[in-house]
């Protein structure tokens, strides 16, 4: 994700981003944990929006509470430009604040003592920003539906929630639950994430949609989804028991949608023999329609594939493989459980979400058409791949890296795969990583050093040079009188990933090469290739002189 999905107009569109070394004041306080933020822990929210279509405004507060970590009476809340935050008010008292930018900075009376849980309600109003190209360049959507009424509909990764509701805007803190309430008139219903607890009908011809979400939600995973919506459901017999499935689509498209999402049945029963358990059993599994291409708010998968197989209609490995199944329901869904379950504390660690997301595509192929369709799936996309700037973005001042993140990083893991070479304890990873960082924030270093403790073998340098690096690895060869000769180029300082290859007409086998030339004896063999698995380049060279 940009958004979940901007690699793809970027590739479509010819368009690129480019890391940037030149970073804001406002970059900072978006991007970092500021003395602001850092004395209080979020555990709570109840988020109140009331959209109002004729104007395309939102008025509403948001009730944060908080767990009083050390001392601080200044606290940062973050809302975008064109809102503005109307009034706080603390235990019955309205505070003063100051706006720098996006960012609000509250002036708290109270003295915040270590271990106490407070809280603060913040009022806003004003007209969003309107999404210019959702998901990619996201906010609000306020879009007719033909029939008089008017679909609204968020979309915010990167861009960030504080785009149309007041928060505490940055991925290391979450709170452990929350309640969303959205008030719209009595002929639309919202969507937004977690369980409906209830529907208030209030005296001015609108009535309020309380969700209520159980387990901790990443800001830019909550969403609201209003339209006149037809539904139904369905019961999932899963690892942890009945998890309940719900379906909201526009009425026009309840046919289709009907065969179309018999996909998410399916998509749970492979991911969870990949990556366990289904996340947020206690809030359900939503998916929505919607007038965008898609995205992965947590439990409220958002969907807008047209109805159509692959990518909009389109295979983008090119391999067929990608045809056979709907890309958003499987795509937006695997990113439950990584993205909604583990998430990235800064986003230049975006390669956790979009990386491992990439490869459940290719393990869904596996799981349904096998392990070869699998690698041909993934192997296909390697033609999207730019190699442009580092997987890696800079941390602290909200920037993400290269979008190769998506099918550079399913090619790394794919590749990792092969090195761990023993396919159920590679299984045993990545469930092993959701049970471990279940429902926690990481630093892409955290998932690094798990996969690699866990691979049986350091692979430190395999993400240094697919991650921080922009080179595809090398291996250089030679046939000549004292045998094969072979070793790594085009590589960051100590790579030693082992490789598998076929010399001549034996049997494929591992060979290790450094950066250094090493020599191995063989028969009259003049012929080397490498496993088509692994992400890397051969090429013959003249024999070297050891």
């Amino acid at each position: 994700m940009l958004k979940s999905l901007l690699f793809v107009f970027l590739i479509i569109s010819g368009g690129c981003m480019a890391q940037s070394g030149k970073f804001t004041h406002a970059d900072t306080l978006r991007g970092s944990i500021t003395p602001q933020r850092e004395w209080w822990d979020l555990t709570y929210y109840h988020l109140h929006v009331r959209p109002n279509a004729q104007d395309s405004t939102l008025s509403g507060s948001t009730q944060v509470y908080y767990k009083v970590l050390k001392s601080g009476q200044s606290m940062q809340i973050d809302l975008q430009e064109p809102l503005k935050i109307e009034k706080v008010i603390q235990d019955g008292k309205e505070l003063t604040f100051k706006r720098d930018g996006n960012a609000f900075f509250i002036d708290l009376v109270k003295k915040q003592e270590a271990g106490k849980l407070e809280s603060v309600e913040v009022f806003y109003s004003g007209k969003p920003r309107l999404a210019k190209r959702p998901p990619w360049d996201g906010g609000v959507q306020w879009v007719p539906d033909g029939k008089g009424n008017t679909i609204i509909a968020t979309s915010c990764q990167g861009l960030g929630s504080s785009v149309w509701w007041p928060c505490k805007d940055h991925m290391y803190d979450e709170p452990d639950s929350m309640q969303i309430s959205i008030t719209v008139p009595k002929n639309m219903m919202d969507v937004s994430n977690g369980n409906l607890r209830s529907v208030v009908e209030n005296d001015d011809n609108t009535h309020t949609f309380n969700w209520f979400v159980k387990n901790p939600i990443n800001n830019y995973g909550v969403n609201m989804n209003v339209a006149n919506y037809v539904s139904w459901k369905e019961t999932f017999k899963g690892e942890k028991g009945d998890l309940a499935l719900s379906y909201y689509v526009l009425p026009q498209n309840l046919e289709k949608a009907k065969e179309q999402f018999k996909q998410a049945p399916q998509m749970l029963k492979a991911f969870e023999h990949w990556f366990g358990p289904y996340p947020f059993y206690e809030d359900g599994y939503k998916l929505v329609e919607v007038p965008y291409l898609g995205m992965e708010h947590q439990s409220s998968v958002t969907y807008g594939n047209g109805y159509k197989m692959g990518y909009l209609g389109r295979d983008l490995s090119k391999t067929g493989w990608g045809l056979k199944w709907d890309f958003i329901i499987i795509h937006e869904s695997g990113h439950e459980w990584f993205a909604n379950n583990i998430t990235y504390k800064d986003v230049a660690d975006m390669w956790v979400h979009e990386s491992f997301t990439n490869y459940s595509e290719n393990l869904y192929v596996e799981y349904y058409f096998g392990k070869e369709a699998g690698s041909d799936y993934v192997l296909g996309t390697k033609a999207l791949i730019a190699n442009d700037i580092p997987i890696v973005g800079i941390h602290g001042v909200n920037q993400e890296g290269s979008r190769d993140m998506y099918y550079k990083g399913g090619n790394m893991l794919h590749t990792i795969r092969q090195i761990v070479n023993d396919d159920e304890k590679w299984r045993q990873i990545l469930r092993g990583l959701n049970k471990t960082f279940y429902h926690k924030t990481v630093d892409g270093s955290e998932i690094e050093n798990y996969v690699s403790e866990h691979a049986g073998r350091n692979i430190s340098k395999v993400f240094d040079q697919y991650l921080r690096d922009v080179r595809i690895p090398v291996l250089e060869y030679s046939f000549g009188n004292k045998g094969l000769q072979y070793r790594w180029n085009n590589v960051v300082a100590g790579f030693d990933m082992p490789v598998k290859v076929r010399i001549g007409s034996g049997k494929e086998d591992f060979i290790y090469p450094t950066t250094e030339w090493q020599t191995m004896k063989v028969k009259n063999e003049k012929t080397l290739v490498i496993n088509r698995n692994f992400y890397v380049e051969s090429k013959e060279t003249k024999q070297a002189s050891l």
